[in-house]
């Protein structure tokens, strides 16, 4: 029997529209699973173009003037990247059956406790290369990497033809559904930014989401989540239509890459700890729920209940936390996205921004309201991006031209809907505010001006970057680019191989920056302390008792994970939890001293 069993114990999270575009064609064949952002059909054309070129594969195009386009450009790139993934993973197979130098390059970036490196040691110092029964054995271990992809659930605008709405299925995030739940891929959709009932709805419309006899699922859902309540909450929203979940991506709320959806001072520790305790009771309920269901639709009931998975992403940085995500929380597999920005066989970034990555201090990376969904966004200064912004404001013609529109989602000047970053919204929030210039003190002026000004275009930012690695022409307004990386990038600081990277994940090499780095869970810690304190302070408008309550709770989830933490690193007394054990207390005396403004 082949193998199902993941080889690697990370997978390589989806960043922007653009840096994980083409990444299962990079590095699926060497058994690692990323994500494919399946936003911006327009960029997927093009691949699909660029790649069917390469690797001399038919390509027909789809224009925008076909029925159901959007879904049709998705469904087709998706189809090709199978197709070539197959091809790279059949090929890469046949060598490390015929090369000793290729057989033990691979052995090594495995991880140190598998089984199948293991065996391919043995074969290597039988010298058994090239040989038939290496071939035999490499073909029942060895599996390529999921070519998994994300849909952003707020992003589903309303499409209109002629000025009529379409109908909801033509909806951005619909219409990207559909296109994965038509291609010929078997693997997972990964669902970020919270709940949309009505797209969870449309995945009823497509039998590849149902299970078989044997409970195989050609294609699964995977939920992106913060906490366990949002977890089976939404579980059992699919549950009830007969739908299963079949992985609960934790990602931390705030040491992230992009848009970051803070907890309510919620850490990342204590919530993994939450899902550990209580994964069995989330897989009999929803499994009770799903069951039902499924018979009620009159649909195969699978025999036994249905796999599981708990993963966890965000801001780690060694091996030791890697390891310790794992063995801790029992967790599937663990996440590792910015640090693979620095790794150009793995992800799609310019040399430009590549640099601006590789130099990038703490100092640079920064929680900023560029995105036009109006939650803050993890990114880097000195992009490109910046740069044009900027020079557009100087010159009194601020906003982006919006040739995409997948964030024109404001409604407030009609129901086709406007982006906060196009410059149709933005010279009407500039104009209203001249007209109130004598009305507000100079600094609110500046204040509400910036506010308007420093929404970015994140549709095409967070494209360019593939067009500019590719030299594929970028027709428009020069927007530059948009990058995304976590606050964990400031420790990271060149540019490296697959192969080194990966030997850092398991320890077996090191690529971190030689500056002082707490740990994943202190690091996290930091930001919320800091996120706390910045949120009390920005608020302008009057402070109410809804304002107090939510920061005290604030302040009481950080204390009750503080102590989680001083609970959970006491019982090794070595000098690193001893340092965790002084910056926990430190943190926890900041919070006791950080006052409150007072209801007058």
């Amino acid at each position: 029997m082949i193998s199902t069993q993941s080889i690697h114990s990370f997978h390589i999270p989806v960043m922007g529209l653009a840096y994980t575009i083409d990444s299962p064609i990079r590095v699926a064949h060497y058994g690692i699973s990323s994500v494919i952002s399946i936003i911006d059909d327009e960029l997927m054309e093009k691949m699909n173009a660029l790649y069917s070129k390469k690797f001399n594969l038919p390509y027909q195009e789809i224009s925008k003037k076909e029925h159901d386009y959007r879904a049709k450009r998705i469904t087709s790139y998706l189809n090709l990247v199978e197709t070539i993934v197959k091809h790279n993973f059949s090929t890469f197979k046949k060598e490390l059956s015929q090369n000793t130098e290729a057989l033990e390059r691979f052995t090594a970036i495995l991880p140190n406790t598998s089984t199948i490196k293991a065996g391919l040691f043995t074969f290597i110092k039988q010298g058994a290369v090239p040989s038939a029964r290496l071939a035999t054995y490499l073909e029942k271990h060895l599996v390529p990497g999921e070519i998994d992809v994300n849909i952003m659930t707020k992003v589903d605008k309303d499409n209109f033809e002629k000025g009529k709405q379409l109908p909801v299925e033509f909806n951005d995030a619909h219409a990207s559904l559909r296109g994965f739940a038509t291609s010929n891929l078997s693997s997972s959709v990964v669902l970020s930014a919270g709940m949309n009932p009505r797209l969870y709805s449309y995945f009823e419309n497509f039998k590849d989401f149902f299970p078989d006899r044997n409970g195989h699922l050609k294609k699964k859902i995977t939920l992106k989540v913060s906490d366990y309540r949002s977890a089976i909450i939404q579980g059992k929203f699919f549950a009830k239509k007969g739908l299963w979940v079949s992985e609960y991506r934790i990602e931390s709320g705030l040491n992230c890459g992009g848009h970051a959806f803070a907890t309510e001072g919620f850490l990342l520790g204590p919530i993994l700890e939450e899902f550990k305790t209580k994964k069995e009771a989330l897989l009999e309920e929803t499994h009770a729920i799903f069951v039902k269901a499924l018979q009620q639709k009159e649909l195969l009931v699978p025999t036994k209940a249905l796999a599981l998975k708990i993963t966890v992403q965000g801001g780690v940085g060694t091996a030791a936390e890697h390891e310790f995500l794992l063995d801790n929380y029992e967790v599937d597999s663990v996440g590792w996205g910015s640090p693979f920005l620095l790794v150009p066989e793995a992800t799609s970034v310019d040399e430009h921004t590549r640099a601006l990555l590789v130099n990038a201090k703490e100092k640079d990376l920064y929680l900023s309201g560029v995105s036009p969904l109006g939650v803050p966004f993890n990114t880097l200064k000195g992009t490109t991006n910046e740069y044009y912004k900027q020079k557009r404001i100087d010159a009194n013609k601020a906003g982006s031209s919006c040739p995409k529109k997948y964030l024109a989602l404001s409604k407030e000047f009609g129901p086709e809907g406007v982006c906060t970053a196009s410059k149709k919204y933005q010279t009407a929030k500039l104009q209203a505010l001249a007209e109130k210039k004598g009305q507000v003190s100079k600094d609110q002026y500046e204040k509400e001006q910036t506010l308007i000004n420093e929404k970015s275009c994140l549709c095409v930012g967070l494209a360019n970057a593939s067009y500019m690695e590719h030299d594929l022409p970028i027709k428009g307004q020069a927007q530059g680019v948009v990058i995304c990386p976590g606050p964990n990038m400031a420790y990271f600081d060149k540019e490296v191989s697959l192969a080194k990277m990966i030997q850092h994940i398991y320890g077996n090499a090191s690529v971190l920056s030689p500056v002082n780095r707490s740990h994943v869970f202190i690091n996290e810690l930091k930001m919320y302390v800091n996120y706390l304190k910045n949120e009390i302070e920005a608020t302008s408008e009057e402070i109410s008792a809804k304002h107090l309550k939510k920061w005290e709770r604030f302040k009481v989830n950080l204390t009750s994970g503080i102590a989680y933490y001083q609970q959970l690193f006491q019982p090794v007394q070595s000098s690193e939890y001893k340092e965790i054990q002084q910056e926990l207390l430190r943190y926890k005396e900041e919070l006791m001293t950080l006052a409150t403004p007072v209801l007058t």
